[in-house]
């Protein structure tokens, strides 16, 4: 899995909904984690050219992935889960899948198959009505 430096990302926190209590009217715990794409040093301008094509729903106009995170309590533990999404999206999207080889089905499977068939069409075949 591709792991991003933290130097290369921006964090900007506020205050966020949900559990907390009164820490969501208090502290800033959520985190918003930015990328930018094209300024990386650890990417190739072919892998900046497929995540910027790939992920191109969640890439501003500046060119920069921008995650949040306001799940848990603490600004620590969204910041760490911010950064897992940024590295699970980028992973996922320079991965590439592995070509599919079409297989013929195997003699027994053919076999299994006209089995199956031939005893389904017996029931049914019991099914009808005797002609005198």
């Amino acid at each position: 899995m591709m792991k991003i430096p933290e130097s290369e990302l921006k964090f900007s926190f506020s205050r966020s909904s949900g559990p907390g209590g009164q820490n969501v009217n208090k502290l800033e715990t959520k985190v918003t984690a930015r990328w930018n794409i094209r300024q990386s040093g650890i990417l190739s301008e072919n892998q900046k050219q497929l995540l910027l094509a790939k992920l191109s729903q969640r890439i501003n106009t500046g060119g920069e992935l921008a995650v949040s995170a306001q799940s848990e309590r603490s600004q620590s533990q969204n910041k760490q889960k911010a950064v897992e999404l940024i590295n699970f999206l980028a992973a996922g999207a320079l991965r590439i899948p592995k070509r599919r080889t079409s297989t013929k089905p195997t003699r027994s499977s053919k076999e299994k198959r006209l089995r199956r068939k031939k005893i389904r069409s017996e029931k049914k075949a019991l099914r009808s009505r005797i002609n005198f």
